[in-house]
Formats: C-alpha cells, structure tokens, sequence
C-alpha cells in the first residue's frame, strides 16, 4: 500500500514543523491519529483510481475525485467501511521493520446484489484504502489488491487476519 499525499503532508509536518512530533509546539497543528480506522473497497475500469486515491477528493463526477471509485451499494445489505486493528510495527508484531499488518479479519456484509459503484464501475473490487473516518474524510493508504475479487450477490468480502500489510518503504 502505499502513503496519500494528505497523509504524507501531515507525517512531514508533525514530525518536522511542529518540534519533534510535538502536538503544543508552533500552531499546535501536529497530526492527531483517528480512534479508529476503516477499510473501503474501490471497483476501477479505467485505470485512475489510484492517482484518485493518492490526490483525489470524495466528491464524484471527475476521474480525480475516488468517490466515483468507492463502492456504493451491494443491494438491501448495503456496503459499508469496516473497522481495522493492527498489531504493533516491525519486529515487535513479528513482521518485518516498517510493517504493520491487521490482527482480526475484516469481513464485510454479504452483498444483496452485485457491487457497484457512483461511477459504474462495475462489482470487481481492485483496490483498497485505509480511511480516517467510516464515511467522507481522508485517505490514508491505499493499493491495489493482488487479485481483484468481483463481488456478486451474495459474496462476501473478508481480508483474513494478517493479510492486510501497510509499510513504509
């Protein structure tokens, strides 16, 4: 996966702008990590939604904005971000330094029809991106899934535990 620029720019301002990761030092602007993040599920045929992810807004109606990308809808159970939790980084969650994966697995609901998105994009998932917020709000990470998984009625979308794997590289 990799880093949004939104993120990229806040991690350079906290750590550097702010005095030493200080949240009080200058304007006090430093990073503050949400509670809680979530996973959401992005369907692409056109091949922009990662320039939209890194760059883009939640609005819709443009190839730069990842809100055409995002699935929308699976029918009377309806799509929804889910909750993550990671493990420690590195070596102390037994991975490899400057990795960080998920604990739990993630399981979305099944779907009530085939996915779809504002755009249509269709119902096969390509990417995935780690969010601040389980509606709107920022993009953290996000990447491509090594095998996109198409999402009919009926299926259901889980990312076992330790399958999900963020680094800095």
């Amino acid at each position: 996966m990799s880093a949004s620029n939104y993120l990229e720019d806040t991690l350079l301002n906290h750590v550097l702008r702010y005095g030493n990761g200080s949240l009080t030092a200058g304007t006090g602007a430093g990073y503050q990590p949400p509670a809680t993040v979530y996973v959401a599920l992005f369907a692409d045929n056109s091949n922009n939604v990662a320039g939209a992810l890194e760059s883009g807004t939640s609005a819709t109606g443009s190839a730069s904005d990842w809100g055409d990308f995002e699935i929308t809808t699976g029918g009377s159970t309806q799509y929804v971000r889910q909750s993550v939790t990671f493990g420690a980084a590195g070596s102390a969650g037994g991975y490899n330094t400057g990795q960080i994966k998920n604990t739990t697995q993630v399981s979305f609901p099944v779907a009530g029809a085939n996915y779809t998105t504002d755009a249509g994009y269709g119902s096969t998932v390509t990417h995935i991106a780690i969010m601040d917020n389980s509606s709107g709000g920022n993009v953290l990470f996000f990447g491509a899934l090594t095998t996109p998984k198409t999402v009919s009625s009926g299926d259901q979308f889980t990312i076992s535990a330790s399958n999900l794997a963020i680094s800095l590289d």
